[in-house]
């Protein structure tokens, strides 16, 4: 608060207090008042009124500072009041009283979101759970039916990926509890997502290969494999009618990182939505066209990657291949062991 704020403030009270010192002046001489008399009242006056801007100031001003300071450091606005020391002034203990009402029921409100929020992330992990028991049920029918069956298990394959996406997502707002963080063979986490896609792939006549995946990284295996998983669930989504789908993936270490390569010789993204195939909902011209996307995934591997401490960044040449390159960061400390809080 500006010494200068201060008295254009009080202006309305300057000019009161200047018709009252010409009043008082007019009083004075209509009495024959002595001339010393007048300029020692009117010393006395001005002094005193000065003063007491001074002293106003002076009360305000900490309070007022500490307000505007604590208020462009804080990252939770609302918390502002627990960071001030009462005021000592009545206007200020007005508005600590109003500040501390409002942070208390913004606090009040934020924990009762979070209870609904927990209690719908628990029933959604509950429904996953409860609803992938008919879909493995169905894709057990299916296979015991021969071929007559064969047809159902890649759509049942989509739904079932659906909804582990819900169950992710869920727990990738969130998931800083169960992230186990050690040493993870990029091979055998490889090797499960492609069993895992075994049926859909041989059925889309896929060529899968790898090289180079002998390396470990320092990751949590489980949502390894989800990443993985939605990365070749992403590609064959945009495969090209006219050649025979290739997925590629390749690891390179180096000394201070290691650079796993995902690639595809698909349909491609156009260069104006490479920056932002990674935000929320974004499903660009590809998905568009094909109707099949939700535009998560990607999402939800860039929010893991990032949660992670991973890179990712994607290149691609349009009706030819797109590359998705994951970074893995080495760093000694890891090797000490423990979870990821």
């Amino acid at each position: 608060m500006r010494f200068t704020k201060l008295i254009l403030d009080k202006a309305g009270a300057a000019v009161i207090t200047f018709i009252s010192w010409v009043i008082i002046l007019v009083l004075m001489l209509a009495f024959n008042a002595d001339g010393e008399l007048i300029a020692a009242v009117t010393i006395i006056y001005f002094a005193a009124s000065i003063l007491r801007l001074i002293i106003e100031y002076i009360r305000k001003h900490g309070f007022y500072s500490q307000l505007e300071t604590n208020l462009s450091e804080l990252d939770k606005k609302y918390l502002l009041p627990e960071t001030l020391e009462p005021p000592s002034f009545a206007e200020g203990e007005l508005i600590y009283e109003v500040m501390r009402e409002t942070s208390k029921s913004m606090c009040e409100n934020i924990a009762g979101f979070k209870r609904s929020s927990s209690d719908f992330r628990e029933y959604i992990e509950l429904w996953v759970h409860e609803i992938k028991l008919p879909i493995s049920s169905l894709m057990l029918m299916c296979h015991n039916d021969g071929e007559q069956g064969e047809k159902y298990v890649s759509q049942l394959k989509r739904i079932d990926d659906y909804v582990e996406n819900v169950l992710y997502y869920v727990r990738s707002e969130n998931a800083e509890k169960d992230y186990v963080i050690k040493e993870t063979s990029l091979k055998r986490a490889f090797t499960n997502i492609a069993m895992k896609y075994r049926e859909v792939l041989l059925q889309s006549e896929v060529t899968l290969s790898s090289k180079g995946l002998d390396v470990n990284v320092m990751t949590d295996s489980k949502w390894l494999e989800y990443i993985l998983g939605q990365l070749l669930s992403n590609s064959m989504k945009y495969f090209s009618a006219d050649r025979t789908p290739e997925i590629t993936v390749t690891a390179e270490e180096m000394s201070d990182r290691t650079e796993l390569h995902f690639r595809d010789n698909g349909i491609g993204i156009p260069a104006a939505d490479i920056p932002y195939i990674f935000e929320k909902s974004f499903t660009g011209a590809n998905g568009r066209s094909r109707a099949r996307s939700t535009g998560m995934g990607l999402y939800i591997v860039k929010s893991l990657c990032d949660r992670l401490g991973h890179s990712i960044a994607v290149t691609s040449d349009q009706g030819r291949y797109t590359e998705i390159t994951i970074t893995f960061g080495k760093n000694d400390m890891f090797r000490l062991g423990g979870n990821l809080t």
